[in-house]
C-alpha cells in the first residue's frame, strides 16, 4: 500500500509504524503546526455511505486516529489504547476533497490522556464541522 500523502497534503507524516486498519480505512497523515497537530485524509468512495456522504463509522474511526496524534507529545516512549471514545455529529461529510481533525489534551494524569477535537471539512478549524469528538487515551505500562 503506498502511504506516500496525496496532493494537498505535500509534507504531511504517517503515524509510526504499521496500522493495519487505520491504514486500510485510510490512510491517514498528520502535520505539527502552531496551533497544535493536525490530522488529515483525502476522502475517497470507499469512504461514504449510501447518501453519497462519509460513513459515521469511517469519521469515529478518523476521530480514534486523531486522539493519538493530538496527544502526541503526551505519548513519547509508551504505547497507549483508546479507553473511551465518544462523537456528536453534525453535519454530513462531504463526497471528495479532504476532511481534517483538530483539537486538544484536556488534562493529563499518570496514566491517562483526556482529549477533546473536532473534525472538519475543507480546513481543519474554519471549515464545516462534521463531528465534536473527546475521548481517553489510557498509557500502558512498558514490558520488561
Amino acid at each position: 500500500m503506498d502511504f506516500t500523502p496525496p496532493a494537498g497534503l505535500e509534507g504531511w507524516e504517517k503515524w509510526g509504524s504499521d496500522e493495519p486498519y487505520e491504514d486500510m480505512a485510510g490512510p491517514f497523515f498528520y502535520q505539527r503546526t502552531p496551533q497544535g497537530v493536525v490530522s488529515a485524509f483525502k476522502v475517497e468512495p470507499k469512504h461514504l455511505n449510501g447518501g453519497n456522504a462519509i460513513h459515521g463509522g469511517m469519521l469515529m474511526t478518523f476521530a480514534d486516529y486523531a486522539l493519538f496524534t493530538i496527544a502526541l507529545d503526551e505519548l513519547t516512549d509508551t504505547h497507549a489504547v483508546t479507553i473511551a471514545l465518544n462523537g456528536e455529529f453534525t453535519a454530513a461529510g462531504p463526497s471528495m476533497g479532504f476532511v481534517y481533525a483538530s483539537g486538544e489534551v484536556v488534562r493529563e494524569t499518570g496514566s491517562m490522556i483526556f482529549v477533546r477535537g473536532t473534525i472538519n471539512a475543507d480546513d481543519a478549524r474554519t471549515g464545516p464541522t462534521l463531528l465534536n469528538f473527546s475521548g481517553i487515551v489510557k498509557k500502558l505500562k512498558k514490558r520488561s
